[in-house]
């Protein structure tokens, strides 16, 4: 069946959610349209407020995005969610199961979810991931929501994407030392530990504060919000602590310095994959077919492979 961009669009603008679901499926599979659609629906963009949560695999991130959500319904507000989960290094799959976690939310008129694989990205959050934040934001959602991939010490691009960054951590398994030794530490801008009810968790927050303490004196101070978001305990106490962060962004006018780096990181991380495309060509790969032929005599060395490689594609743009 052929696409017709403009009856798309149209549908998108009267909230279509099958437009929209289209329009995502689009820009993931990078369709010839797919930058005339980008440009269109971006500008649009802007209003959004995006959080995103990560932390230790078995955190419970799932389920404290669906309370949260289900807050946020109550408060009036849409939600877009994009749940992101790993991609097999070796089939391409992903799990995408975080969809089961939230089958309730799935008849709520106003909230969309998205599963995604990470394709490749170490951070755990796709590009594809922070484009089609862009489509729901642009679709007039309020909250946007990122729930990533716990993969540890380079679960740190989610910092880029979203405006409030919540590291979800449970008592057992020492995961607040963990967290500092990730990286996770530098990132929050709030820790929730959640399953608090389980043995060890005053000890866990009190081990957390100690970090937090040792660390460099900040005009935001990350909070720890206790949950256990299977009983809906401490959302509105995390709900509060991500108004405040809100605030304190507002006020010191972060939050459009936040969306002017993430502007420049997209442009960035745009420029890097087309050179990359556009380098990569038939004759590129030749060159270093007979780079590898020579290697058993090493004749030659990456080196002097990527140098000409270089050569040609300065040739290349040259003679254009």
């Amino acid at each position: 069946m052929t696409l017709n961009p403009e009856k798309l669009l149209n549908d998108f603008e009267t909230g279509s959610k099958r437009a929209l679901a289209r329009l995502i499926s689009l820009i993931e599979n990078n369709g010839k349209l797919a930058d005339d659609v980008r440009d269109a629906l971006y500008q649009k963009s802007g209003r959004a407020y995006r959080i995103g949560f990560t932390g230790p695999p078995g955190a419970g991130k799932s389920t404290l995005v669906n309370q949260i959500t289900k807050a946020y319904r109550q408060q009036g507000k849409t939600v877009g969610i994009i749940a992101v989960d790993p991609t097999s290094p070796f089939t391409g799959g992903a799990l995408l199961g975080d969809r089961v976690r939230m089958n309730d939310l799935t008849l709520d008129d106003g909230v969309f979810i998205r599963s995604m694989a990470t394709r490749g990205s170490l951070g755990g959050l796709s590009t594809k991931a922070q484009e089609v934040a862009d489509i729901l934001d642009a679709f007039g959602k309020d909250i946007i929501i990122y729930e990533t991939v716990g993969v540890g010490q380079s679960e740190l691009d989610i910092v880029e994407a979203a405006d409030t960054t919540v590291v979800v951590l449970v008592p057992e398994s020492g995961d607040s030392v963990q967290a500092m030794k990730a990286g996770l530490m530098e990132i929050a801008d709030i820790f929730v530990m959640n399953k608090a009810d389980r043995e060890g968790a005053d000890r866990a927050i009190r081990e957390l504060s100690a970090i937090l303490h040792l660390r460099e004196a900040r005009d935001w101070q990350p909070p720890i919000v206790k949950c256990v978001a299977v009983k809906q305990e401490g959302i509105n106490d995390l709900l509060t602590a991500i108004d405040r962060h809100y605030c304190y962004l507002q006020e010191h006018h972060l939050l459009e310095e936040k969306r002017r780096e993430r502007f420049v990181q997209s442009v960035h991380s745009l420029v890097s994959t087309r050179l990359k495309n556009e380098f990569w060509d038939e004759r590129a790969r030749r060159i270093l077919e007979q780079h590898i032929a020579g290697l058993d005599q090493r004749k030659t060395s990456p080196y002097r492979a990527a140098q000409q490689l270089i050569d040609h594609f300065k040739q290349s743009l040259a003679k254009q």
